[in-house]
C-alpha cells in the first residue's frame, strides 16, 4: 500500500513463540491483501482487472468484496465516497485503495486479538487501530490507552490533538500530506482545500471511509454520517 506500518504490543511476555507468530500471521495477511488490491504492482489482480486481463469472477473472492463494499459506502456516505476514481490518464476505473488499507488492518488484527493479556496497535500510515484481548478489562492499569497523536494539517511539525483509544480506530484523511489526491464523486474534481477530518470510531474501515467521506462531501456527508454512524467521533482541523 506504499505506506509504513507498525504493530504496538503490551503484556506480561512479549517474547512468546505465540506472539511472534501473531505478528507475523498480521504481517503476512497485510502483505497478501497488498498482493491482491495494489494499483501500483502491475501483477496485483486488482491491476490487472483493471486492465482487462482478469474478470472479477477470476479473482480472489475478497475483490469482489471490496467492490460491495464500495458500493455500500457510497450509499452510506450520500455519494461521498467512491472504488471508481481516476487513474493517471484521469479515466475512471475501479479502485478500492481509499478503503483496503483500513479493512486490510482490521482483517490481520484478528489474530492479534487472540493472544492472552495482550492489548495490541496497529498503526497504518498514521491511521490507528487499538484493541486487546478479551480477558484484558477495558479500564484500570492494564487497558492503559493508546495515545493516538494527530498532525497539524497546517503545520506537520506540531500535534495538534491527542486521541486515547483502548479500543477503536482513529482515520484522518486530508490534502497535508499528498495534496488535491482526494476525489470528490459529485463534483467529478479533487478536492484542494487545505485542512483534515479525523473521524473516532469502532473499526478502521468505515472510520478511513468516512474521514475521506467527511472531507470531501460538506454538510450532506456529515448529516449521512450522524445518521449512519451513532455515537461515533469526528473533528477538523
Amino acid at each position: 500500500m506504499g505506506l509504513p506500518v507498525s504493530i504496538h504490543l503490551r503484556g506480561a511476555d512479549l517474547r512468546a513463540g505465540e506472539v511472534e507468530r501473531a505478528v507475523a500471521a498480521a504481517f503476512a495477511h497485510l502483505q497478501g491483501m497488498d498482493e491482491l488490491f495494489s494499483t501500483w504492482q502491475t501483477g496485483s489482480q486488482v491491476s490487472r482487472l483493471r486492465r482487462g486481463e482478469l474478470a472479477l469472477s477470476e479473482c480472489d473472492p475478497l475483490v469482489a468484496e471490496s467492490l460491495r463494499l464500495g458500493e455500500l459506502a457510497r450509499a452510506r456516505t450520500g455519494g461521498a465516497f467512491t472504488t471508481c476514481l481516476p487513474d493517471a490518464a484521469g479515466i475512471l476505473r475501479f479502485d478500492p485503495t481509499g478503503l483496503v488499507k483500513g479493512w486490510a488492518v482490521d482483517r490481520a488484527a484478528e489474530v492479534l486479538a487472540t493472544l492472552p493479556g495482550v492489548s495490541w496497535c496497529v498503526n497504518a500510515g498514521g491511521d490507528v487501530l487499538a484493541g486487546r484481548h478479551r480477558h484484558v478489562p477495558p479500564t484500570g492499569s492494564d487497558a492503559g490507552p493508546w495515545r493516538v497523536g494527530v498532525e497539524d494539517p497546517h503545520d506537520r511539525s506540531r500535534i495538534a490533538r491527542v486521541v486515547p483509544i483502548v479500543q477503536g480506530a482513529v482515520a484522518t484523511s486530508g490534502t497535508a500530506a499528498r495534496g488535491a489526491h482526494l476525489h470528490d464523486p459529485l463534483s467529478g474534481q479533487p478536492v484542494s482545500r487545505p485542512g483534515s477530518t479525523t473521524v473516532v470510531g469502532t473499526d478502521l474501515l468505515w472510520s478511513d471511509i468516512w474521514a475521506t467521506a467527511l472531507f470531501v462531501g460538506g454538510e450532506r456527508a456529515r448529516a449521512a454520517f450522524e445518521r449512519e454512524a451513532p455515537g461515533w467521533q469526528a473533528f477538523d482541523l
